[in-house]
């Protein structure tokens, strides 16, 4: 039977997770592999949104980068059939139009800064989110905290200083590693690209359960 194991994990709350109505923004090296966590584990209402095509240069890390010059959405709404699809953009101004109420949980796997921000203001509570996972080799570094309590991590910081900087006085928690870089640039290693990924579906599911 398909979701026995899980439902041996989870006992009478896989019956939330089977409910439970879930956005998830971004479906890159960590978003991508957060989707595949959920989907397997027993949660079936998922919308993603993303707007970008799968590259060659995002092949060392992305599920589903062998579909070169695919949209995102449209090859896991293939793989995964049950999920809701739109390919658009996050920005500040999709933030603010974007009804948010009738979902149990949003997450956050997108990159851009003033969309971070303006998720945290427009989510109600409902957020979780992923730092920077680039430049780290070391999967047993993730952490998970809430955002005023991450450390080591320049993304998460860069965060902090946004959030305050914009007056946001709530909390959410993230996942975020405090791993000394090991280049400049934005390298990336998949052993940690998806972990963070895996690492936000169990924050999730964890958050789904309660």
């Amino acid at each position: 039977m398909r979701y026995s194991r899980s439902r041996m994990l989870f006992g009478e709350d896989f019956e939330k997770l089977q409910g439970a109505k879930v956005l998830l923004l971004g479906v890159g090296g960590v978003g991508g592999f957060c989707l595949d966590c959920l989907y397997r584990s027993g949660v079936r209402d998922i919308t993603i949104v993303d707007f970008d095509t799968f590259e060659e240069s995002n092949q060392n890390r992305q599920l589903g980068s062998h579909a070169l010059g695919e949209v995102k959405v449209e090859y896991f709404k293939r793989e995964y059939p049950s999920i809701m699809i739109e390919k658009i953009r996050v920005t500040p101004q999709w933030c603010e139009d974007f009804d948010f109420s009738s979902y149990d949980l949003v997450i956050d796997a997108i990159d851009d800064m003033p969309a971070k921000v303006a998720l945290a203001h427009h989510t109600g509570g409902k957020l979780i989110a992923s730092m920077g996972g680039a430049k780290r080799l070391d999967p047993t570094k993730i952490e998970i905290a809430s955002i005023w309590k991450t450390h080591g991590d320049a993304l998460a910081k860069k965060f902090r200083y946004e959030l305050k900087k914009s007056g946001f006085k709530g909390k959410f928690d993230v996942v975020f590693s405090p791993e000394v870089p090991h280049c400049t640039e934005m390298g990336s290693f998949m052993g940690v690209t998806g972990a963070f990924g895996l690492a936000l579906c169990s924050l999730a599911i964890r958050k789904l359960r309660a």
